[in-house]
């Protein structure tokens, strides 16, 4: 047992408990038992001994990414998540910055950059303590059946992806290993690999859904988390017809994966729950709109900076409400906030009501600089076929939605930006401001 907790994140302990059991399985199509993994892993493990500083891993998809995360949790190492996708500046920044920072947590389990509340990079310092804590609170909601096989599609370098990880480690469950996201493929892994339990975020299940019209959920397939960002009412209807039972997630790199979800009784109709309930373990309030956060699964603080006390709250960065009956409704985040004549305007309320008009495949809503009124509203739109006239986008926007908050101005594209995790990215839209045209009602 390592670490200093009761063995839930032990491979030793996985492969004594559970041996002959599958693993993983990895991205060449061969399943790894947990005690070949343990096996596997022993020899880092070994060279890791006496080790304290946190040990760089490019978060590929990979079977070899696997097997050194599984040596550093065993060991007690803490590891510093780098993105495939980053370039090697990105990265040296990022291993100089944790090399500053002098020690870490004797608990550390993870080091991961995100833009967290303020847009600028910070490293969020994850403890195996917070990885048990999400665990146990996505247990408490979705459960753990016989047979389970969660697909892991989503990057291992970020939260989300490691937090597969360490959930099916925690459970003794499976890992399918997928080495990059391919919508083209998805539904046929699902089938082959039979497939309980994935994660997505919401532009790859459009894209699924885009490249497999009909397509409908195996009744094996029991739970499909989806998190990340905003999803449309267009893209709940489509999963509903595609009969896929949607856990909405919400939460963050610092409070290590979801705070909030669906009720698991409510998959098949995840809309009206807003982006869910609190999971156990975890509190959540609102200070006017801002969503503030503390538990268990929060980070112990950012690299080089005070920690937290286990008692304070976490501003997130996001807007919400938290209704009567316990659902949260979230807003958006904080720095997407357009401020025009003083009014805020939350992109993810405009876009819901475009994607609701004929036409209108997906929307990203975003604000320009204007001398005036400080920023007015713009959008960059994919069309569903023929694009609706401007007439038809003027008279649906004034019927839902207060004059501040209509776009003045879209760019039609043949999509939109995404970051490298999959999620809108609204920084690379100030580019389109160029070849904005003003509607015409």
């Amino acid at each position: 047992m390592s670490g200093g907790d009761d063995g839930a994140l032990s491979v030793r302990a996985a492969a004594h408990e559970a041996g002959a059991a599958p693993a993983v399985v990895a991205e060449d199509g061969r399943t790894w038992t947990w005690a070949e993994l343990a096996a596997a892993a022993e020899p880092r493990f070994a060279a890791l001994s006496g080790r304290h500083e946190a040990v760089p891993v490019v978060g590929h998809n990979a079977l070899a990414t696997v097997v050194e995360l599984l040596a550093l949790l065993e060991a007690g190492v803490p590891a510093l998540l780098l993105h495939p996708r980053a370039t090697a500046a990105e990265h040296a920044a990022e291993i100089a910055a944790c090399e500053a920072a002098g020690a870490l947590p004797a608990d550390a389990a993870a080091v991961i950059f995100t833009s967290g509340t303020t847009g600028r990079s910070r490293g969020a310092v994850l403890t195996r303590a917070a990885f048990r804590a999400s665990a146990a609170a996505h247990a408490a909601n979705v459960g753990w059946q016989a047979g389970d096989r969660w697909l892991l599609a989503m990057p291992l370098a970020r939260v989300g992806g490691l937090s597969i990880l360490t959930r099916c480690l925690a459970a003794r469950a499976t890992l399918v290993l997928a080495p990059r996201f391919d919508a083209a493929r998805l539904p046929g892994l699902i089938e082959h690999e039979r497939i309980t339990l994935a994660s997505l975020v919401p532009t790859m299940l459009a894209l699924t859904l885009d490249a497999h019209p009909g397509w409908v959920a195996p009744p094996y397939f029991r739970t499909l988390l989806l998190g990340g960002s905003a999803a449309s009412p267009r893209l709940f209807a489509r999963s509903r017809a595609a009969r896929l039972p949607v856990v909405v997630t919400y939460g963050c790199t610092e409070t290590c994966s979801q705070i909030v979800a669906t009720p698991y009784e409510a998959r098949f109709d995840a809309e009206p729950w807003g982006c869910g309930t609190v999971l156990p373990g975890a509190e959540l309030r609102a200070d006017g709109e801002h969503l503030q956060v503390r538990g268990a699964m929060r980070m112990h603080g950012y690299l080089g900076e005070p920690a937290l006390d286990p008692e304070a709250w976490f501003d997130t960065g996001d807007h919400g409400r938290i209704h009567a009956d316990g659902h949260v409704e979230l807003f958006g985040r904080r720095h997407d906030l357009i401020v025009t004549g003083g009014e805020n305007v939350y992109p993810a309320e405009v876009e819901r009501v475009l994607e609701a008009l004929p036409g209108i495949a997906a929307a990203a809503v975003f604000g320009v600089p204007d001398e005036t009124w400080g920023q007015t509203v713009a959008a960059a739109l994919v069309a569903d076929g023929t694009p609706p006239p401007d007439a038809t986008i003027v008279a649906h926007l004034a019927a839902h939605l207060a004059r501040h908050k209509r776009p003045r101005a879209v760019v039609w594209v043949d999509a939109l930006p995404v970051t490298a995790a999959g999620k809108p990215d609204r920084g690379a839209l100030g580019a389109k401001s160029a070849e904005l045209r003003g509607l015409k009602a």
